[in-house]
């Protein structure tokens, strides 16, 4: 198998002897690679640059927790925030070990790999792919600070200077990002080993950034860039386009719109997936892929109400428009949707297969109420098989043609220049594939996102909505989300409630879409049956008591007795444009005066 990750285990074992900076103040020793019989050869290079290859596996189905999309009833730093169980002096997180250990073996790696005994346009790919891992580097810092030191050498115990420097203006910080994006995309080949970083991944993440950032100042006007932000927009949908005719790549459709879509996340071959611009590649016994159970066994992270009703119906009708929606029934909400709700939702009549901790078990797919859940399940990404040797192989999309054509309609959208053309090389080839009618010039507003995205400027206004809806419902799950609303100026939305299942009352419940009840809720009063009543099907009727917070229930309902399952009794207060930034931690600070905090921090 021509297969990154066998190199990956080579690259672990190289950087494990090796040695970081404790923290931005504190040097250790010089890494244990001997830089003068090192970075020789290109074999060298490459064992050096797969130990900064440091992108997310399974996790990308639980990162967007916690958002509107998702919740989760783990620690999180931004519901910390926000109910008030994180301050300045309590968030230690960004700032240490590990958080600038990337930077120093990119420096590091490109302070000596020149020295390499291979041709100029070898040595330009390989500066590229370490310049490319510095800006991925200073990418997430920006989003986490905003303002930070830029340090472009590996630092050594003398580097005072460096050591003990204030914080640089984010605009200069992201000047040298788009710098570095842009050698690397300049000279990284377009062709690599499966799974490895190439051209094309490096112009999905520059746009990608490109479009953060033009957006980001568009709407925070804290930074006061926002003249800046068109440059950004016209950069982003010019790096998109130049994926879109030059890549060769296309979205996997086999014309089987209610299967194709999930076909991505639960598939033990993407090799020749011609949506695929990075994956994660596993294979039995020779690197397994994780395997998380909880994603779908109430532990920790469940799927959110305000997802699923932003969904289209199957007619491109907006759901919302619907009479009485707020209190459709599960089965309901699921009637005649867009196919990619079933593909991503668990729903009526779907087959649970894997149960592990789930405690229903195999077979139809009937709620597992619980406090502090919302009833909802997630499938994306789900390995609902037995097979162990399956679960093992099954790879991730790391990085979708999907999100370059969400992207660039994006971008263009904002910027008042979208065309219909525009939008049948975009967005409405992600329709196509899951069987949606086609978006127009015209489309209405949905005055439900003209509410919650009331901030929006352009031209455009009611196309900015609908590429939101699209990319929010296409990457569902993979770990946009939060970074979309930050960006957006849309942190508010946190402050919506966790909502889950809607129930019209107490007693039975049909939840698999049959006509037969599955569940029954009592009143919160109530004792649970010894012996529990079978429907008409023999299957025992799952039961769970009712009521509200300040009772000893199994459920909470937002009218006690009725209304949406809820699960926190506050989802705290979003402070702008505090919490759009975090914290240097405070320790840092103490050790280098030179470092100050910046909105309100």
């Amino acid at each position: 198998m021509n297969r990154y990750i066998k190199l990956a285990l080579f690259g672990a074992v190289l950087l494990s002897s090796s040695s970081c900076n404790d923290g931005f103040m504190d040097l250790s020793s010089e890494t244990e690679i001997n830089k003068e019989s090192f970075f020789n050869t290109a074999n060298d290079l490459d064992l050096f640059i797969v130990g900064m290859y440091n992108f997310s596996g399974l996790g990308i189905y639980q990162a967007d927790a916690t958002t509107d999309n998702a919740s989760t009833t783990g620690n999180n730093e931004i519901k910390n925030l926000m109910t008030g169980n994180a301050t300045a002096t309590t968030i230690t997180n960004g700032w240490g070990h590990d958080d600038w250990a990337q930077l120093r073996k990119a420096n590091f790696y490109l302070e000596n790999m020149r020295k390499a005994q291979i041709s100029d346009s070898e040595k330009a790919h390989y500066e590229g792919l370490g310049r490319y891992f510095r800006a991925r580097f200073y990418v997430d810092k920006v989003k986490r600070f905003s303002d930070v030191p830029w340090i472009d050498k590996a630092l050594e115990a003398n580097d005072n200077d460096y050591l003990f420097a204030g914080r640089d203006p984010r605009a200069f910080v992201v000047d040298k990002i788009m710098e570095d994006f842009e050698y690397a995309a300049q000279h990284v080949r377009p062709t690599s080993a499966l799974g490895a970083v190439n051209k094309w991944v490096v112009l999905q993440e520059y746009s990608r950034f490109a479009l953060y950032e033009g957006t980001y100042r568009k709407y925070h006007n804290e930074l006061d860039l926002k003249s800046t932000s068109t440059a950004f927009l016209e950069k982003a949908y010019t790096l998109s386009n130049q994926v879109m005719s030059d890549g060769g790549f296309q979205i996997h459709n086999t014309g089987n719109p209610e299967s194709d879509y999930a076909s991505l996340f639960f598939n033990e071959s993407l090799d020749n997936n011609r949506e695929v611009v990075l994956g994660r590649f596993y294979a039995n016994n020779v690197l397994n892929a994780d395997d998380w159970p909880g994603m779908f066994g109430n532990y920790e992270y469940y799927p959110l109400r305000d997802l699923l009703q932003s969904y289209l119906m199957r007619d491109g009708s907006f759901y919302s428009s619907q009479p009485g929606y707020e209190r459709f029934s599960f089965v309901k909400e699921f009637e005649n949707r867009d196919p990619r709700l079933s593909q991503s939702y668990a729903y009526p009549g779907w087959e649970l297969v894997y149960s592990h901790t789930y405690a229903q078990g195999q077979g139809l797919y009937v709620q597992q109420l619980a406090k502090n859940f919302s009833g909802y399940h997630q499938i994306k990404g789900f390995p609902n098989t037995l097979n162990v040797e399956q679960r093992r192989n099954l790879d991730i999309p790391l990085y979708r043609y999907a999100e370059v054509l969400l992207n660039f309609a994006e971008a263009k959208a904002e910027l008042g220049i979208l065309t219909q053309a525009d939008l049948d090389r975009s967005i409405n080839l992600l329709r196509l594939r899951a069987g949606m009618p086609q978006l127009s010039l015209s489309q209405g507003i949905d005055p439900v996102m003209s509410a919650q995205h009331a901030n929006v400027e352009s031209a455009q206004r009611n196309m900015v909505y609908e590429v939101r809806r699209e990319r929010r419902v296409e990457l569902a799950f993979e770990g946009f989300r939060f970074d979309d609303l930050m960006r957006w100026n849309l942190g508010k939305l946190l402050e919506k409630k966790r909502e889950g299942i809607y129930f019209s009352g107490l007693g039975k419940h049909d939840m698999t879409g049959d006509g037969i009840p599955d569940l029954e809720l009592l009143p919160a009063s109530a004792t649970i049956p010894a012996v529990k009543e079978k429907n008409s099907l023999g299957r025992e009727l799952q039961y769970y008591r009712a009521g509200t917070f300040t009772q000893d229930v199994g459920v909470f309902l937002s009218q006690g007795n009725s209304g949406t399952v809820e699960t926190i009794e506050r989802s705290g207060t979003f402070e702008a444009p505090k919490y759009y930034y975090r914290p240097i931690p405070q320790n840092e600070i103490r050790l280098n005066p030179n470092l100050t905090q910046i909105f309100g921090w």
